[in-house]
């Protein structure tokens, strides 16, 4: 078998993990079922698989594996699932089957997307360019992916809450406002709320410390630290969204929907940083584009 196939295996594997994982999640939050194992089980599995398949891409490739878009959604889907466990145990202990139903189908659809999306050409490992050949490729990279894993769940957590609080939003109106008592859905609504702003909390000072990183990398390669590149105005456009999250969070004491709204607006804002660029192909950061 060869390195690729073993990489293949080690992908198909974790998305077998993640799906049957998100249909448990699901399962369990809909019918409240018992199950032999905890449910968490499979996210574990699926988080050292794809550790395991980065620890596989980077000795064959004998760099980072963050260089293309491949790697770093791999790599995006592991943080998704490692962030899962890190909320967990610092704020959902006691409620993870809620924080489940959202982290499990999150790495599940950015495994799918690089799994069945990407061209076989831009899954192979190939030699870094010149320009990312750096030191800094680890810090700024990894830590640009990892706040986007916590932003994306902390967005989604709010997305989640805007659900609740308005059942025109819900796919089952009928079905939510008779199984759900209004006064029943109020710890949860809390729950989300406080989930959502602890973990952007935890992605934000990420995010800021990998645009800054970014930009030191930037002007020793290119000798300026700043140069509206596409991704560095995007990148910009949502630390600013997020800091006008926290700006009313903090200063204004907005909580529940207000606050929720912006974070579902930086959650659209981050998904054009990430994945726009790549389709436009164009700029300092689009190595990764895949048409």
């Amino acid at each position: 078998m060869s390195i690729f196939d073993t990489e293949n295996l080690l992908v198909n594997f974790a998305f077998g993990i993640l799906f049957l994982t998100t249909l448990l999640y699901w399962g369990k939050l809909a019918s409240d079922f018992s199950f032999p194992i905890p449910i968490n089980f499979g996210l574990k599995m699926a988080n050292v698989t794809l550790f395991f398949f980065l620890i596989v891409r980077w000795w064959e490739s004998k760099h980072f594996p963050l260089s293309n878009l491949y790697e770093s959604l791999l790599f995006l889907s592991w943080s998704l699932t490692t962030g899962h466990f890190l909320i967990k145990e610092n704020f959902a202990k006691q409620s993870e089957l809620i924080l489940g139903s959202i982290t499990a189908p999150s790495a599940l659809f950015i495994n799918a997307f690089a799994s069945f999306t990407l061209p076989t050409d831009l899954k192979a490992a190939t030699p870094l360019v010149p320009a990312l050949q750096s030191n800094w490729l680890m810090m700024h990279v990894s830590l640009m992916i990892l706040s986007y894993s916590m932003l994306i769940l902390g967005s989604l957590f709010s997305v989640a809450l805007l659900i609740l609080t308005n059942p025109t939003l819900s796919l089952n109106k009928k079905a939510l406002m008779t199984n759900i008592e209004v006064a029943e859905m109020q710890p949860t609504i809390r729950f989300l709320d406080n989930l959502s702003y602890r973990t952007l909390g935890f992605g934000f000072p990420l995010l800021t410390t990998g645009i800054l990183s970014g930009a030191v990398w930037a002007n020793q390669a290119w000798g300026s630290y700043w140069s509206w590149d596409p991704k560095e105005t995007w990148a910009l456009i949502t630390w600013l969204i997020f800091a006008i999250y926290f700006h009313f969070r903090l200063n204004k004491k907005w909580t529940g929907e207000k606050p929720a709204i912006i974070a579902t607006c930086g959650f659209v804002f981050l998904w054009v940083c990430y994945l726009g660029v790549n389709l436009l192909g164009k700029g300092l950061h689009s190595y990764g584009w895949f048409t």
